[in-house]
């Protein structure tokens, strides 16, 4: 069926303002168009509302993220509301205006679209539009940027009144273009797509310009002494070594994924006078607050605080900041409230450093961190025109805890297993550490692709999905260095580690008499110093993080299997496997948990047999190389090849709940080899 013109205009304008942070900000916003369409019933035309709807994004907004309501039916609903107390309701009437099916969930801004008397709709969050709305003398302001142009309507929380008060604005005012929404955003209309998106993109060009000739100078104050960015070796340093005990801390009520930005714009921020005061009220623009707490946990120390020092402060501003949470959900609250969500923040700012954000996943954490950003530009705006002043804690609460909130929250799919975990795999390029990897984030978790080739690793990073999903990094397990700026990498990317898998590995196939002093250095060094170095950096940011862990060694049958032509190969992963004993006893107190996997001769995408181990070993039994996997098979029990996908089905088994009191244990993935089951 060809989607109707109108709607295609709006995808399009949807498209295009939401791909220009500018506009507004991620997931913000929506947008509208009305037109005609037959009635498949009446064989009449009708007119529709195609909106934005629920939860998504108007940057990447496609047909399925509409939802069509029948207009005359959305107007007929002022004739029952019933008022300010019934907003909920008037929601929940919506699903009886849908046309067909309805498309995407309508949002509680769909009376805004409907009522106001335009064929075309824009609601947006700029920074530079926002800057005004949160501006103390905003009203004033309005009037003297745009003129009869731009309308003021006081703060009001969305909802079908809201979108009366827009209406009435508009029709008392026929020559405005849009309105300023205080504490909130801009509105703009227009008889056309094109023409409603130039009245918006006017507006917000018109705020920003006006701001940027009018604006006072340094608007968050003089430079604080000792607040100033540290330089960038040293600012990486310091977070990477505070973030595993803020992740912690900020995961007191649950488990969260983090993200670190030491964007200018934040960094700037906290080196300013001001900056205490306004971190202290918090954003106002809903979609800000709601992805960002009411207030961040603001790190009152100079940048050249000790580490310990800092680690030590910020566990006692935690312990505030939760106090001080609960108090504001108890003053607020009422019968009809849902529970606390929790008293953990989601922004903590670090001068000096920057900033750590935290959700759910590491898209959630990222958005949450970029919409704070867009908080400090609206702020620089007020305060370069006048004061920042959010709208207050009680009609946060409101939006906050609302039912409606609270009912999308439920509708929220269930988290995959390993949701918020984060994952670092060694020698992950290729055959098993490639099928760990895969496994772990298509059962949630965050991963980190560790290999001694940058570029395979990335490339491995970009096959699993985005950058919130998985990352690529270069580390050579034999180098204390590398392997700390793999681990430091990680903690910066996703906020901390749970998960490790020393995997990367190499096979040499010789006869003891054969068998080079360098040859079994470089079998250890690769294998049991590796795995040694790679736990050892992990151990420290587990501990650090009081969450608990896994760490798990990919070992071998070979641990306890006496093979022939084998012995470097397997004095090492016998190295491992005791590895695994030793450190499962010396990490229990910590709650990490540590064990291993025997996997049998995996060939199919192993890095190793293709690089001329498996040539060595097919000598040595006597068979073709491309059969030794068949031969392999036929040597086990139950007559099965190992694959990759087999040993990373373990891994996986080994990090959930299911197995939450196994420590210790190696688990055999070799289809069955009497010779190494263990005694």
């Amino acid at each position: 069926m060809t989607l109707n013109p109108a709607a295609a205009a709006l995808i399009a304008r949807s498209n295009r303002l939401g791909d220009d942070p500018k506009n507004t900000n991620y997931a913000g916003g929506n947008t509208s168009a009305k037109g005609a369409e037959t009635d498949p019933v009446t064989g009449e035309a009708v007119e529709l509302l195609w909106v934005k709807g629920s939860g998504g994004d108007l940057g990447t907004l496609t047909e399925k993220g509409l939802a069509v309501l029948r207009l005359d039916r959305l107007l007929a609903l002022k004739n029952v509301y019933p008022g300010l107390d019934s907003e909920d309701e008037m929601v929940a009437a919506f699903d009886y205006t849908l046309h067909g099916k309805g498309g995407a969930a309508p949002s509680i801004d769909t009376a805004m679209h409907a009522l106001v008397d335009a064929a075309h709709v824009d609601h947006l969050h700029p920074d530079s539009g926002i800057a005004v709305a949160t501006a103390a003398d905003g009203e004033a302001l309005t009037q003297t940027i745009f003129g009869e142009k731009v309308a003021w309507v006081g703060w009001r929380r969305p909802g079908f009144q809201l979108g009366l008060d827009i209406a009435a604005i508009k029709e008392a005012n026929p020559q405005a273009i849009g309105c300023i929404l205080g504490g909130h955003g801009i509105t703009a209309w227009g008889d056309t797509s094109e023409a409603t998106e130039a009245n918006s993109l006017w507006i917000i060009d018109t705020a920003a310009t006006y701001i940027e000739k009018h604006s006072r100078p340094e608007p968050f104050g003089a430079l604080l002494d000792g607040f100033d960015a540290l330089e960038p070796a040293e600012r990486h340093a310091r977070a990477a070594a505070l973030a595993p005990t803020i992740r912690g801390l900020v995961s007191t009520d649950a488990p969260k994924v983090g993200h670190y930005t030491d964007a200018p714009e934040v960094l700037d921020f906290l080196a300013r006078a001001e900056h205490p005061r306004l971190a202290a009220l918090g954003t106002s623009c809903p979609d800000h607050f709601l992805r960002t707490k009411v207030k961040p946990m603001l790190l009152d120390l100079p940048a050249g605080a000790s580490v310990d020092e800092s680690l030590a402060r910020l566990v006692v501003l935690h312990d505030e900041y939760r106090a001080d949470y609960q108090a504001y959900y108890d003053r607020n609250a009422t019968a009809e409230s849902p529970a606390i969500r929790g008293a953990d923040p989601l922004v903590v700012l670090v001068p000096g450093v920057g900033m750590f954000s935290y959700g759910a996943n590491k898209q959630t954490a990222r958005v949450a961190s970029e919409f704070y950003i867009n908080a400090i530009n609206v702020m620089r705006g007020a305060e370069g025109l006048s004061t920042y002043s959010p709208i207050d804690e009680a009609e946060k609460f409101r939006i906050e805890y609302w039912a409606l909130e609270e009912a999308k929250l439920q509708r929220m799919p269930a988290a995959r297993p390993l949701a918020t975990r984060v994952a670092l795999v060694t020698g992950a390029s290729s055959g098993i550490g490639k099928a760990i990897a895969t496994r772990l984030a298509a059962e949630g978790a965050c991963v980190v692709i560790a290999d001694l080739d940058l570029a395979k690793a990335q490339a491995v990073a970009a096959e699993i999905g985005s950058t919130d999903v998985a990352i690529g990094v270069q580390a050579n397990v034999t180098d204390e260095e590398q392997v700390q700026a793999g681990v430091d990498a990680a903690v910066l990317a996703f906020g901390g580690l749970d998960l490790v898998v020393n995997n990367a590995g190499l096979s040499l196939s010789k006869s003891l008499l054969e068998t080079t002093v360098a040859d079994w250095d470089l079998q250890h060094n690769v294998m049991a110093k590796g795995s040694f170095l790679v736990s050892r950096a992990a151990a420290r940011v587990l501990i650090d993080q009081k969450l608990g862990g896994d760490i798990i060694y990919i070992s071998s049958k070979n641990s306890v299997f006496a093979g022939p032509n084998n012995i470097a190969y397997s004095a090492t992963k016998a190295d491992q496997a005791h590895q695994v004993r030793l450190l499962a006893a010396e990490l229990g107190e910590y709650g990490v948990k540590v064990n291993g996997i025997n996997p049998d001769g995996v060939v199919r995408g192993s890095g190793i047999f293709a690089g001329g181990w498996g040539a060595k070993r097919a000598a040595v039994y006597g068979v073709d190389e491309q059969d030794l996997g068949k031969y392999y098979a036929q040597r086990t029990l139950l007559k099965r090849e190992v694959l990759p996908e087999n040993v990373a089905n373990a891994v996986f088994v080994l990090c959930t709940s299911d197995l939450s009191h196994t420590t210790g244990l190696h688990i055999p993935v070799d289809a069955g080899v009497a010779a190494a089951f263990l005694r």
